[in-house]
């Protein structure tokens, strides 16, 4: 076909655009609305055939009702052959017979042979059902077949027989059909347009514009501006439309805060890791200041250092807490009592005075990351460490343990106080001590947690406090 020959809409339209309408909401809801008045008019229909089929019938039962009455006016009810042709002609009937007393009465004798498959019509006693089967058999009965059609008579007592051929009624009944089907068609046609702008105008346009508003959001949720306007509508898709809208402007705010924050923090870690060095050179000066004679110097060395450790903890921590993506545990036999040790000495290289009791078997092997085991061990210890005071009556003490549950670490400190037991595991509000963080509990967390597990407060009093590690396949 050439491009001159192809319909107007496939030249106007190109390719993309128009299958983009057949596969839209749009086509759909035209074709859905299209095809269902179809359906009805369809339903419709059968009815309607049956009711002028049975008109047909009718009207030759009355034109043969009326040739009956001419003859009953003509003496011995005898006509000559000329006005009986005109009779039948008139009627559009083969011939008529009246029944009465099981006589048989030739009212209008056939002028030729009668060939063909016959078929009895009883119009006496018919149904709704058995009318609308006998419609839709019309339009498949052969054409050749003869109709023998008996109705009331003139008169009581009387029945009348009208021979009738198939083909006529075939092909009104044919007519009929093509009529009530071109206008059903363009009723569907006009009905469907309408009901197609209306839909399109309060549903698929609104749809429309909520559906592109969250792809142009979803492509570019910071930088895109244009916010999906709130409607005053109050059905689902106005309901729909403001949620979206609120959506749009709760996400893009968190979207521009978290921007925000991310450039804050890459801003925070360099400042950290250039402080950490400076404070590391500091801490080497200190070492050479505190090898002074010089008793004021002596006298504030140690104080020095103590800040500086401080300093360079807290860089730490937080360049640690800052890291966007935690390297991920690389899980692989573990000798628990081991870890829990090298992990203890470090922790408590500066608390000499701290009893450190190891209670985990020496054999006990288990499936876990060394290097996170050993972060989270020297945290939970140092902090113990750290929130003790020196006791006159006991020395301090950090016992680790295997119970049902999994690994206690467990101390005889004074507790941790109840204003910061509910932020223990919250980044810079969580510390029960003067100075501290609170990121070595988070970062613990975190790493139990990227190892399957959990890191839980068991229990805290004036005895003192007790932390539980949970692992798969670690347990008494």
């Amino acid at each position: 076909m050439s491009d001159d020959k192809r319909p107007a809409l496939a030249r106007d339209l190109p390719a993309p655009a128009l299958s983009r309408w057949f596969e839209s909401l749009s086509f759909r809801l035209f074709a859905l609305t299209l095809g269902s008045i179809l359906l009805v008019e369809a339903l419709i229909f059968v009815p309607s055939a049956s009711g002028f089929r049975n008109s047909w019938l009718n009207e030759r039962v009355q034109a043969a009702r009326t040739a009956a009455l001419a003859l009953d006016a003509s003496p011995s009810r005898n006509v000559s052959d000329e006005l009986s042709d005109q009779l039948l002609m008139s009627a559009e009937v083969l011939a008529v017979t009246e029944i009465e007393d099981d006589m048989r009465f030739q009212l209008l004798p056939a002028q030729q042979p009668i060939e063909g498959e016959t078929h009895n019509i009883d119009m006496r006693g018919t149904t709704m059902m058995s009318r609308s089967f006998a419609a839709m058999g019309a339009f498949f009965a052969p054409d050749d077949r003869i109709l023998v059609i008996q109705a009331d008579g003139s008169a009581p007592g009387r029945v009348l027989e009208i021979v009738v051929p198939q083909a006529p009624l075939k092909a009104a009944i044919s007519a009929y059909a093509r009529r009530v089907a071109s206008l059903s068609l363009l009723i569907a046609l006009v009905a469907a347009g309408i009901i197609y702008v209306m839909l399109h105008l309060f549903v698929v346009r609104p749809m429309r514009r909520v559906t592109l508003s969250a792809e142009q959001f979803r492509d570019d949720p910071g930088a895109w501006s244009r916010r999906l306007p709130p409607t005053s509508r109050r059905d689902e898709i106005g309901r729909a439309q403001n949620a979206l809208a609120d959506m749009e402007e709760t996400v893009a705010t968190s979207f521009r805060n978290k921007t925000h924050l991310a450039e804050l923090g890459t801003a925070v870690a360099k400042i950290n890791h250039d402080l950490r060095n400076s404070l590391a050179s500091a801490q080497l000066v200190s070492d050479v200041l505190a090898s002074s004679e010089d008793p004021r110097v002596q006298k504030a060395a140690p104080r020095l250092e103590r800040a500086l450790e401080r300093a360079i903890t807290l860089a730490t921590e937080t360049l640690d807490y800052g890291k966007a993506t935690p390297t991920p545990p690389r899980m692989e036999p573990v000798m628990l009592r081991a870890v829990l040790d090298e992990a203890a000495a470090e922790a408590l290289g500066a608390h000499p005075e701290v009893v450190w009791e190891n209670n985990v078997p020496a054999g006990l092997q288990i499936q876990a990351d060394a290097d996170h085991m050993h972060r989270i061990a020297s945290n939970l210890v140092r902090n113990a460490a750290e929130a003790m005071a020196p006791r006159a009556d006991s020395p301090a003490r950090i016992v680790a343990s295997l119970g049902p549950d999994g690994l206690a670490f467990t101390d005889n400190g004074p507790g941790i106080p109840e204003s910061a037991r509910d932020n223990l595991f919250r980044p810079f509000a969580g510390s029960a001590r003067r100075g501290g963080t609170g990121l070595g509990l988070v970062i613990a967390r975190e790493l139990a947690q990227g190892m399957g597990g959990s890191l839980v407060l068991a229990d805290t009093g004036p005895d003192g406090t007790v932390f539980r590690l949970s692992l798969p396949g670690l347990g008494a």
